[in-house]
């Protein structure tokens, strides 16, 4: 039977998985399953659908109203010689189309044009932030693993160590301080282990809770690209294309356009009124009887108890807030942007220092361990130095996970972390294709 090994070399801080039948995940493919698995992202998608509907509502306020009606009645009347009967039946159809009604739809419709367009923003917001949090996820798997890795040599190591302590002292070469000391690592070594394959299992966890799928073998994760020279650059580029700071802006003017609307009903309202019917009146040998009206209502409000003017000064109140919202979420996206700007900065030039430990730590473990085969340093000696290597180690893998995740919370405070920038395999979700559905349906009632 041919069996397949997996095995999994890690090289320099890279992990390279080749198997017959089995392929490791590569960071844009799980993106990629993130996106089309989000229970989150399809309720968004969902919450701009419903936005979009409030656009066919608000245009309905220039189509006419057309409703059916019919009554049907029988009555008696008792004399005192004689008994009437008579039966009533009428059935007609009336009309009633606006002409004019102080601009209210035509500003209801902007509005609504407005805050579609302000939830498509918000979903783009979504989904980026929806794209960095399965980065972190990526990464904090594939960072998980690789110290799960350094404690399991270390622990190998002092394996060893405890090992040639204890030749050592039965040939008479060591003492018992130095067996003791180097079994007092080995507990803590795996000890460390235990807790370093805990937080595996943990990161893993969450990485099927934002991914949708299990982990398998993990690539070394891309850094991002594209970020401006300088963060004066990017903050610029926020300022004028997060999607977070372009939702509030379309919701200051849907705001506006709600103002406009509330201000239109103290305008004059003129409509075409028309209607049509036939009556039967059953008594004797019947009568019929058609009617057919059509005229023009005009009505001019004069005060309706203060509700419009409350209504008015209340819209004015939230496009005032609306506003304050703007510039709230400008310093905020700049905060976002330059709290990631340092971090990015910060963890890469942690990354150079560490690879200076990593390569000194390593000098100075071996340095140690041939001074202790000839008698010039003691097995504490070589505990400490192991345990500064194998720190520096973890240190490092650290701040390389902190560039990786800092260079793409970056791109999402630059509001440019999207399936179409990082060209995943996947069908784009496209809102408009719902938008255009929609907006100028004027009837039926399945969804598109």
């Amino acid at each position: 039977m041919k069996k397949i090994l997996l095995s999994v070399l890690f090289i320099s801080g890279t992990v390279f998985a080749y198997s017959g039948s089995v392929f490791a995940e590569t960071l844009m493919g799980a993106l990629a399953k993130a996106y089309n698995n989000s229970s989150a992202l399809s309720s968004d998608r969902a919450t701009v659908r419903i936005y979009d509907e409030d656009i066919a509502i608000a245009k309905s306020g220039y189509r006419p109203v057309i409703n059916g009606f019919g009554t049907y009645s029988r009555s008696r009347r008792l004399l005192s010689t004689f008994s009437d009967n008579m039966t009533v039946g009428n059935v007609g159809i009336e009309l009633d189309q606006k002409v004019f009604d102080g601009f209210v739809t035509r500003n209801s419709v902007a509005r609504a044009e407005m805050q579609s367009q302000a939830q498509r923003e918000s979903l783009r917001n979504s989904e980026q932030n929806l794209l960095l949090r399965a980065i972190q996820a990526y990464t904090d798997v594939y960072t998980a693993r690789r110290i799960a890795v350094f404690r399991r040599q270390n622990l190998a190591a002092l394996e060893e160590q405890v090992r040639a302590d204890r030749v050592r002292l039965e040939v008479g070469e060591g003492t018992r301080t130095d067996l003791a000391q180097s079994k007092a690592q080995r507990s803590q070594a795996i000890s460390q282990l235990h807790q370093a394959n805990a937080e595996v299992k943990s990161k893993e966890a969450v990485y099927l809770h934002i991914v949708g799928d299990v982990p398998g073998p993990l690539i070394t994760p891309p850094e991002a690209r594209n970020i401006p020279s300088n963060m004066d650059v990017g903050i610029q580029i926020a300022l004028s294309e997060h999607p977070a700071i372009l939702s509030s802006r379309y919701a200051v003017d849907a705001v506006s356009y709600t103002v406009k609307a509330k201000e239109g009903a103290f305008l004059p309202q003129v409509n075409i009124v028309a209607s049509t019917s036939h009556e039967d009146v059953f008594k004797g040998l019947g009568k019929d009887t058609q009617v057919h009206s059509i005229g023009i209502q005009l009505s001019v409000p004069i005060y309706q108890g203060g509700f419009t003017s409350a209504q008015v000064r209340q819209s004015k109140e939230q496009l005032g807030q609306a506003q304050i919202q703007l510039d709230s979420m400008r310093d905020q996206v700049r905060e976002q942007l330059v709290s990631a700007w340092s971090q990015f900065e910060g963890a890469k030039a942690a990354v150079v220092a560490y690879r200076d430990g990593v390569r000194a730590s390593q000098i100075a473990l071996d340095g140690r361990i041939q001074e202790n085969h000839v008698g010039q340093a003691t097995t504490l000696d070589v505990l400490i130095s192991r345990t500064m290597m194998i720190d520096s180690q973890i240190s490092l893998v650290l701040a390389e996970r902190d560039v990786i995740v800092a260079g793409y919370a970056v791109k999402v405070a630059l509001g440019s972390l999207n399936a179409a920038n990082l060209g995943l395999q996947v069908i784009q979700y496209d809102p408009f294709k719902h938008y255009n559905a929609v907006k100028n349906k004027w009837i039926g009632i399945r969804t598109p």
